[in-house]
């Protein structure tokens, strides 16, 4: 029998599982994220190991979902320089590239140039590119920069040009630069594309640290015969090639793994997910068994972006949550939490903060630590904790909610012991088996999915005939992917008319997703 391993990387805790053909759960572990990440991966990875009699070569397959790039955006750490080219002119110059960027985060620019080219909503060029332009702007950045970022108006549509640009830039920069064409990363809107397409470049040394870290630390723990894949932040999977290509699209994978993983342990396809670790809760819909995609431009960092990202809420709530009793009595749970230091902090475990664990154990909704060490604890603040913790977590549920209706909801996550099940808004309350590790569950049951967007005129292609292409494309897009072709799907289909554009204008978005073939 064949196994899969599926790790992901919290802020708190790190976890974990082995799963079989079947897709049944072997073994399951959570240790605490080291600053270092790798170290709490591998403790992870050994103890899961450890917990269970399976041959290592029996393992085929690993699965990673990792904050490496969320944290390197937000922190602003190991980020490359960038040359940056939009192809657009004269029509794309009132705006320049950066215009809305935070300023410490401008620096990762080294130079950007606006050249002519570029689209129309319908295809039909705006101007020719310019190559020679394009050839200048790389030969004043040979030897300065190892990342470029490419993004042309309407390429979505139409790529030819910055496909172009793109091959000038590797014969002047050499064929290890790497180049990130905003057509494969971005929707339609042509400055939050660009920003998604710079901060790919951007992350371009953090992508390929993370995916040899992994590679090698596998293989030191005698996992000779493994594939090895990345989460996306669709609750799909990408190649570690793919990954190194487009590091941009594992932001915000752990909300999804999460919100796949729990469809799955409770064979439910629509609900909504509260997904509770030790700093966050990350509150998602679960729409047809896959996250809702969110409808808006993302903001990542302080900067607005519009390529694929879940629609979450995230609120500062979690297991390590620190309570405070102010001056008038009032009790405040969070957003400031112990985090990985919770097994020394908490009173539960020795520690001299009063955290929303304790109020969990003191209360009787779990049993961690030693309970006698909250026994001081006064009931009447615990009860006001309890309170607080059940008001956030009810205004996210209605945040996410589409009607008034109650809903079903599904507690996922290590924290999620002090989340109490009478939830106003919540028709039912569901906490399935292994939900400490729906985000590693997620993560190990992923498949393998396929976009197809496209502007289409309904004057000139009837409905039907368009679809159909469209899903075509879609599936054969996941084939390519990696995903066995009997196994695919269409999971989401949307065509949404364009009033601003002349004719009988439609935006069509397809999305298929098989298993790994």
């Amino acid at each position: 029998m064949k196994y899969r391993l599926g790790i992901d990387v919290g802020g708190t805790n790190t976890d974990a599982v082995i799963i079989d053909e079947n897709l049944d759960v072997v073994a399951q572990t959570k240790m605490p994220t080291t600053p270092d990440v790798y170290t709490g991966i591998m403790n992870a990875v050994r103890s899961v190991l450890s917990s269970c009699s399976i041959d290592r070569k029996d393992i085929s397959m690993a699965m990673l979902g990792t904050t490496q790039c969320t944290n390197a955006i937000v922190e602003r750490k190991n980020l490359v320089p960038v040359g940056i080219l939009r192809i657009g002119a004269p029509a794309a110059t009132g705006i320049q590239p950066m215009t809305d960027w935070p300023e410490d985060l401008r620096k990762i620019a080294y130079q950007s140039a606006v050249v002519k080219g570029g689209y129309e909503y319908d295809g039909k060029e705006i101007n020719p590119l310019d190559e020679e332009a394009c050839r200048s702007f790389f030969e004043g950045i040979k030897g300065h920069v190892d990342s470029v970022a490419i993004s042309g108006v309407f390429s979505t549509l139409r790529n030819d040009q910055e496909v172009r640009a793109g091959e000038i830039a590797r014969e002047v920069l050499g064929s290890d630069v790497h180049i990130s064409l905003s057509s494969e990363i971005g929707s339609m809107g042509l400055i939050e594309r660009e920003n998604a397409t710079i901060l790919n470049a951007a992350l371009n040394k953090v992508a390929k640290a993370f995916t040899e870290g992994f590679a090698k630390s596998l293989l030191d723990e005698g996992l000779e015969n493994v594939s090895l894949y990345l989460s996306q932040n669709d609750g799909t999977l990408m190649s570690i090639d793919e990954a190194r290509r487009y590091p941009v699209l594992t932001i915000a994978c752990g909300p999804t793994n999460s919100i796949r993983g729990s469809s799955y342990l409770s064979k439910i396809s629509n609900a909504i997910i509260v997904d509770v670790g030790g700093t966050t809760t990350d509150v998602g819909a679960l729409q047809n068994g896959f996250p809702r995609e969110s409808g808006v431009a993302v903001t990542i960092g302080g900067v607005r972006t519009n390529f694929r990202m879940p629609d979450v809420v995230s609120i500062g709530l979690g297991g390590g949550s620190i309570v405070r009793v102010r001056d008038d009595g009032s009790v405040t749970v969070g957003p400031d939490s112990v985090g990985y230091r919770i097994t020394s902090e908490a009173l539960v475990f020795g520690g001299n903060t009063i955290t929303a664990t304790d109020v969990a154990v003191a209360l009787g909704l779990a049993d961690i630590g030693d309970r006698e060490k909250v026994a001081s604890l006064s009931r009447d603040v615990a009860v006001k904790a309890l309170d607080e913790i059940k008001r956030k977590v009810e205004d996210a549920i209605d945040s996410m909610k589409l009607s008034g209706n109650d809903v079903t909801v599904i507690l996922a996550g290590g924290g999620s012991v002090i989340i109490p099940e009478d939830l106003k808004g919540a028709s039912e309350v569901i906490v399935p088996p292994y939900s400490g590790c729906a985000n590693a569950i997620g993560s190990a049951i992923s498949k393998v999915s396929g976009y197809y967007e496209k502007l289409v005129s309904y004057d000139e292609v009837p409905r039907e005939e368009a679809i159909r292409v469209a899903s075509e494309e879609a599936v054969l897009e996941a084939t390519r992917s990696g995903a066995r072709a009997d196994s695919v799907e269409i999971v989401e289909l949307e065509d949404v008319p364009l009033q601003y554009y002349p004719g009988n204008m439609v935006r069509i978005r397809i999305k298929a997703a098989g298993d790994l073939a």
